[in-house]
């Protein structure tokens, strides 16, 4: 379990059974003291996820407030969030096909913002706590596998990659792409890349050593997209970012 304190929330990221590989990125859970402010800012940065979260107290917002339910689409931009004193939350990071796979609307109509979930079946899969949680998602996607194409953006490095692992044509993968993740492949290769070095840069020996793991052109190259995708330089992630949070 990957746990940390960031100013004034405690995160967490918990255990994700093998036979969700694919499918789950991650569960997760926030708390906020309610003996804080009344309002802590924090800022979440794109991970080519959908996040199917609940609150269990408190408020929050993003752009505006928040239902106790509700369903982070896949984000290109940093998110600003506000979290208020005492608010708790219990989330589940989603590869897009899977999202699909329960029934979540396209991923088109609601990038780089929220909606609310009102629906029992997904509402039921945040009930208890995350080792629950898991044994739910397991039951849920029981016989489901991530599609070809899927299970090769998650290793691939280039569009190239992708088509030679399937046999799929330049054009087959970009429909594949624009339905399942509303977005060209290229661009969800950008994040998915973005994410994998922000992980990498707590363990690795220096900056450079991520940038060339990751396939980055330089480190150069890695310092602009983390300005772009997450507003500061890869140096200061390294001693800030915990999880999607920096």
């Amino acid at each position: 379990m990957r746990h940390a304190t960031l100013g004034r929330m405690d995160y967490a990221e918990h255990p994700v059974p093998p036979a969700l590989a694919g499918l789950v990125a991650a569960i997760w859970t926030a708390s906020v003291p309610a003996d804080g402010p009344t309002w802590i800012a924090q800022e979440a940065v794109p991970d080519g996820c959908v996040e199917l979260i609940r609150r269990h107290a408190g408020r929050s917002r993003w752009r505006r407030d928040q239902p106790a339910v509700f369903a982070t689409g896949l984000a290109t931009v940093t998110a600003k969030l506000e979290f208020g004193a005492g608010a708790g939350f219990t989330a589940i990071k989603l590869w897009p096909w899977a999202w699909h796979a329960l029934g979540g609307q396209r991923c088109a109509s609601f990038a780089d913002d929220w909606i609310p979930i009102a629906d029992p079946r997904l509402v039921g899969l945040l009930d208890g706590d995350p080792r629950r949680i898991a044994a739910r998602l397991e039951t849920a996607f029981a016989g489901i596998e991530a599609p070809a194409f899927a299970r090769a953006l998650l290793v691939a490095q280039s569009v190239a990659d992708v088509t030679h692992a399937t046999g799929l044509a330049p054009r087959a993968l970009q429909r594949l792409c624009a339905g399942e993740l509303g977005m060209p492949p290229r661009c969800y290769l950008r994040l998915l890349r973005f994410r994998d070095a922000l992980a990498d840069i707590h363990t690795a020996d220096s900056l450079a050593d991520t940038a060339a793991a990751q396939g980055y052109a330089d480190q150069a190259h890695m310092a602009r997209e983390f300005r772009s995708l997450a507003g500061l330089p890869p140096s200061a992630a390294r001693s800030r970012a915990k999880g999607p949070f920096v």
